[in-house]
């Protein structure tokens, strides 16, 4: 069973794609999904305001918690993370954050290191003919994957994101 959440992911149209791609996946191979029909940006920039430098973390209880959630109201064994693929994630982090949230909700959180498949799973997707993001989701990592190095070190310097 898969969840889609992301309130972290901007703009708006790159939410869309990542969401129809998953949604094309999950008929190709036959995997249940919901869809959280929440899509709130704000409530992650209010919470991640003043705090940019710690932006990952706070984006990862949110996405975690609502999981975990999910995951107890729906009385599964336990919950994950597609983000444990990524070779550009937190996995200590991620690892951290989703076994205290387990604890918390009583689902126990399923760390599995993925990362070794990682580049068969970018092969696959491309076979497959599905959207492949660029960048982790949120606007400050857009910035981070798009704008020049000049212009990201200007961005940067007057933030807490450095």
């Amino acid at each position: 069973m898969g969840y889609f959440y992301n309130p972290n992911i901007h703009p708006y149209t790159e939410y869309i794609k990542r969401k129809e791609a998953l949604e094309d996946y999950a008929e190709r191979v036959d995997l249940k999904v919901i869809f959280d029909k929440k899509y709130n940006p704000v409530e992650y920039f209010q919470n991640i305001s003043y705090r940019e430098s710690r932006r990952c973390l706070i984006c990862y209880q949110m996405r975690l918690e609502q999981a975990a959630h999910i995951a107890k109201k729906g009385k599964f064994d336990f919950f994950t993370t597609t983000l444990l693929v990524s070779k550009y994630q937190k996995h200590q982090l991620i690892r951290e954050v989703g076994e205290a949230i387990g604890d918390k909700y009583g689902v126990p959180f399923l760390y599995q290191d993925f990362r070794e498949g990682f580049k068969q799973t970018g092969e696959i997707s491309r076979q497959m003919g599905l959207y492949r993001q660029q960048y982790c989701g949120c606007l400050y990592s857009e910035i981070e994957r798009y704008a020049p190095r000049e212009l990201r070190k200007e961005i940067f310097k007057s933030t807490t994101l450095e």
